[in-house]
């Protein structure tokens, strides 16, 4: 078995597909990619188990075949290449044989049918949506999700598809974000939670990517097809939280502020704040927002003043800093609104402008106890 392949385009598709390999496998075949060739298509996959992801490449070969190769070590010797056709010839002797226009590597292959086969999606359901759409909907709410094991379905964003809209969520109990695209729908109504690894993964590769991803899911898994790549992955199992019931809906008090200022203020102001809380403290009356932190172990303080315009009654709140300037740098809105009832409910974050035509972003934070 023998092909030809460009060296820089194997590389970049095979970086792409290393991303799912996890550093530590408890099956050593998971370690290597799988090549399955088939005349001219040469198809690679990667797998932990939980996610398997494949890409078809154009290769030069009139033979068949599937073989598991050591992902690290091709990784590592395709990195040291300029642009050159590469020849891969697969030995008898277990090994394959790289000829390059320099010279010559072999390394060891295992048998590629030990390597463990994607599930098949079983009357899967199906809704289409553009790269670009899917990329921005992951990265405005997977840094909300949580990280605890003990609350797995919170560690994934829970997509929510209707025959009117689809919305994403994602919380850890202390924020949440809730994106929501009324331009596409979906055929029929479902709700699935994501795992956080393969979304960071499309997450990368649909960035500014126009083409159409058709999203097939069931119960258990579900299944992204797009260009001449497939990503099928396991299904967090469990019930999303009721996050509908979480958010505030009478919010009479309306702050409106340029986002980049307030960011920078709540950045700066942060560094004073006491480092495992991170509170900082809005207190905001009529046109003057004053954010202000203190240290008491250190003795640090600082303060600053902005003007915003306000609605409503006189306030002081307490926030964690990280959550609300991670929130802020995730919108790309020059003015930002923060809708508040009283110190001890949460804060509604909303973008004033910079979104587009059908799309909502609602950013919810919870606010910390404030020590008088």
């Amino acid at each position: 078995m023998k092909f030809i392949v460009s060296s820089s385009y194997l590389l970049k598709q095979l970086q792409v597909l290393g991303g799912v390999i996890n550093n530590s496998n408890t099956l050593p075949i998971l370690d290597n990619f799988l090549f399955e060739l088939n005349h001219n298509t040469l198809t690679v996959s990667a797998s932990d188990l939980e996610t398997t992801m494949s890409a078809k490449l154009d290769v030069e070969s009139g033979d068949e075949g599937t073989i598991a190769v050591p992902a690290k070590l091709l990784l590592d010797t395709l990195k040291t290449f300029p642009e050159q056709p590469l020849t891969f010839i697969i030995e008898s002797n277990n090994t394959i044989e790289i000829s390059s226009n320099h010279g010559k590597y072999a390394l060891a292959y295992a048998n590629g049918e030990e390597f463990p086969r994607a599930v098949e999606l079983e009357d899967p359901s199906s809704t289409t949506i553009s790269g670009d759409i899917l990329s921005t909907a992951i990265s405005k709410t997977i840094f909300a999700s949580g990280n605890d094991d003990l609350r797995p379905v919170m560690s994934g964003v829970f997509f929510q598809f209707s025959t009117e809209s689809l919305t994403f969520v994602a919380t850890d109990a202390h924020k949440l974000v809730k994106y929501a695209r009324e331009d596409v729908k979906a055929s029929q109504t479902a709700e699935f939670i994501m795992p956080k690894k393969p979304l960071n993964l499309l997450k990368g590769i649909l960035s500014g990517n126009e083409s159409e991803v058709l999203i097939e899911y069931n119960e258990a898994n579900a299944k992204f097809t797009f260009d001449n790549t497939q990503l099928i992955c396991r299904l967090i199992d469990g019930k999303y939280p009721n996050y509908e019931a979480v958010i505030p809906k009478e919010n009479p008090n309306k702050l409106t502020i340029d986002r980049t200022q307030f960011l920078n203020s709540v950045r700066r102001v942060s560094i004073f704040s006491n480092k495992t809380t991170h509170q900082i403290r809005l207190k905001i009356a009529g046109a003057e927002l004053n954010i202000s932190a203190e240290d008491i172990d250190y003795s640090n303080k600082a303060e600053e003043r902005l003007t915003c315009d306000y609605q409503g009654d006189d306030m002081q709140i307490g926030f964690n800093s990280r959550f609300l300037s991670e929130m802020l740098n995730n919108l790309n809105a020059n003015e930002v609104q923060l809708e508040m009832s009283l110190p001890n409910r949460a804060g509604i974050l909303t973008p004033i402008d910079g979104l587009d035509e059908g799309e909502q972003v609602t950013m919810l934070v919870m606010p910390v106890m404030l020590n008088s």
